[in-house]
């Protein structure tokens, strides 16, 4: 394989152009999406019409996803002929949607369901779905709370493909009622580092728009707020000075060290006054800033973070400076990890749910292996190149993964992989000495099911075509597509990807595209774009997540493993780091290296 530890490649994300709205709607750029239960408190109003939308495909061109949301019923939408098909309108904002009105051409859907999402990509949440949809007009009342609604289609009524006359979505948009706390003014603050004396965290908490936290000029920084008590977060108001967030989360933890839950997640921030509508329980609150859309660092004049009324935080001494105790969680306690006298420690931890014990788990650097009842700690020295195994039974157990690195005298470079298989569950958690804490690899959820529920969730979440990676070789490994004979010279998918590669003027085999060999060695973006299936798209679209995997031909096996990773990173092929979606970390000064290894 090769070598995933490449110099990260910096994405020039596009800026987003936002649809004006009534002037009596309130604006919030994003938000969590939750399914709500709770009657609107006003006349619902229609929210999508003429707003962006997107689909999967459309019959020609002079049916297009917008026709469907222009208010015009002699204009529609209208798909290639195959399932499944869907199309989805951008609302701008959060809301509360209360009814879906859908006006079908007679080419309509059997079987649909229309779901709700905070982001462009996903994940959805069904909120209506049927098997016995009747065409004509259709009135759904419904009950959710998302900025992304969308029709999807799973059987069509007709040998044609989905077509609308119009999709109407009605609801209301504005901060869930009683979210109104400022549990963040006046609270100890924290960053990752700030431009000068002059503009230190506390000025983004100190309830003045005259004063603000800057950091210094690279990528990521983070400011966060210590509310005092753990408290229920309804919302984040962000006023950006001029150097703004492009990517960023917003988090939420019971520690000041961590590990952070994003609540909110953006590739295509705007800048200005962000009314973010979220759902969260946390005492430390931070906007974790990935990629920033100047040469600057990351400004704030105001950070205020909201909670339902009737739960203010109480007082509580400011943190120290050291991480408290992170006793029962997944990560464990860390205030107890030695210093390193190398360059950074590892600890190695069991999290197999009881499947092996300490004295079965094993790690092995430059081919001496030990296990975690017998060393769980190893003080990583400088290298130039490495990887660490990971073993499940017996140091030459058939059940093994590994992690790659290198490791300067100041500075951890490393990533889990996914590029060659999928052999075990990995997690990394990385804290350096100015507080910078990272989590990458497998998410919790899936660390939490047994191995034999993760290959048949791959099995079930994609394609009928890469069913067999998960069947090849179990119950030890998934494998890269471009590993199985089906896909390469001579296979049953040996063409996969070549129409769709000769469209954009790429002569390569399926295998080579997947494992980005041959004429794609040396061109990490059409690789990418490829994998992704964004390479028709604008330059401007290729480094958005929203747009990827979304039709075949795609690489479904990367796909699998970003969907279930934390942070939706991780490295399903050798230039999955393009743009930034890979695994990979890198920081100065590290202090500790947390390896999680699961059943």
């Amino acid at each position: 394989m090769r070598s995933v530890l490449r110099p990260a490649v910096r994405r020039h994300g596009p800026i987003s152009i936002v649809a004006a709205v009534a002037a009596t709607i309130v604006l919030l750029i994003g938000y969590v999406m939750t399914v709500s239960t709770t009657p609107a408190h006003a006349a619902p109003v229609l929210l999508s019409q003429g707003k962006p939308a997107t689909a999967s495909s459309v019959e020609n061109a002079t049916f297009p996803a917008s026709a469907a949301f222009d208010g015009n019923t002699g204009t529609r939408w209208a798909s290639a002929f195959a399932d499944p098909q869907w199309v989805q309108v951008d609302l701008g904002a959060s809301a509360a949607i209360s009814q879906v009105v859908l006006t079908w051409e007679p080419a309509y859907a059997r079987a649909f369901q229309i779901q709700i999402s905070a982001g462009a990509g996903g994940p959805w949440t069904s909120i209506y779905s049927t098997t016995t949809g009747t065409g004509g007009t259709q009135t759904l009342n419904v009950s959710g709370t998302g900025r992304y609604v969308r029709m999807n289609g799973t059987v069509r009524a007709t040998a044609y493909g989905y077509s609308l006359w119009e999709f109407q979505v009605f609801g209301e948009t504005g901060p869930p009622a009683g979210c109104t706390t400022n549990a963040s003014q006046g609270r100890p603050a924290t960053a990752s580092s700030v431009e000068n004396a002059g503009v230190p965290a506390s000025a983004a908490v100190d309830g003045s728009t005259a004063t603000r936290w800057a950091s210094a000029f690279a990528d990521p920084q983070w400011l966060q707020v210590d509310l005092g008590a753990t408290a229920s977060i309804c919302g984040v108001t962000l006023t950006w000075e001029a150097a703004y967030a492009r990517s960023f989360q917003i988090q939420v933890a019971a520690s000041a060290s961590g590990p952070w839950t994003s609540i909110y997640t953006t590739t295509t921030g705007t800048g200005g006054t962000q009314a973010l509508t979220v759902s969260g329980t946390g005492r430390y609150v931070r906007m974790n800033g990935t990629v920033r859309a100047t040469a600057y660092g990351y400004s704030l004049w105001e950070f205020v973070v909201r909670t339902s009324t009737g739960t203010p935080p109480s007082t509580s001494p400011s943190p120290s400076t050291s991480p408290p105790p992170d006793n029962g969680t997944f990560w464990g306690d860390t205030a107890s990890i030695p210093p390193a006298s190398n360059v950074v420690m590892l600890k190695i931890l069991n999290r197999t749910n009881g499947k092996y014990p300490d004295s079965q788990v094993y790690w092995s650097y430059n081919g001496v292996a030990h296990s975690i009842a017998e060393q769980p700690y190893f003080d990583m020295p400088v290298n130039t190149a490495g990887r660490m195994y990971f073993y499940l039974g017996s140091p030459t157990s058939q059940y093994y993964d590994f992690i790659e690195f290198t490791v300067g005298p100041a500075v951890f470079n490393g990533n889990t992989t996914r590029v060659d298989a999928f052999g075990l569950k990995i997690a990394m958690r990385l804290h350096a000495q100015d507080g910078y804490d990272v989590q990458i690899g497998e998410d919790q959820a899936t660390f939490a099911e047994d191995r034999a529920v993760t290959f048949q969730k791959f099995i079930n979440e994609v394609p009928a075509e890469f069913d067999v990676l998960a069947q090849a070789q179990a119950p030890y490994r998934i494998i890269a597509p471009g590993s199985h004979p089906n896909f390469r010279a001579g296979g049953v998918n040996a063409n996969y990807f070549t129409a769709y590669a000769n469209s954009v003027g790429v002569n390569a085999a399926t295998s080579d595209i997947f494992g980005c060999a041959g004429v794609l060695a040396n061109n990490p973006s059409m690789c990418a774009n490829l994998n992704r299936h964004v390479a028709t798209l604008p330059s401007s679209q290729w480094g958005n997540p929203a747009n990827y995997y979304l039709t075949a031909p795609a690489n479904y096996y990367s796909k699998f493993f970003h969907d279930h990773a934390i942070n939706k990173l991780s490295y399903g092929f050798p230039y999955d780091d393009y743009a930034e979606q890979s695994s990979f970390v890198s920081h100065g000064n590290p202090q500790y290296l947390l390896i999680a290894i699961g059943w």
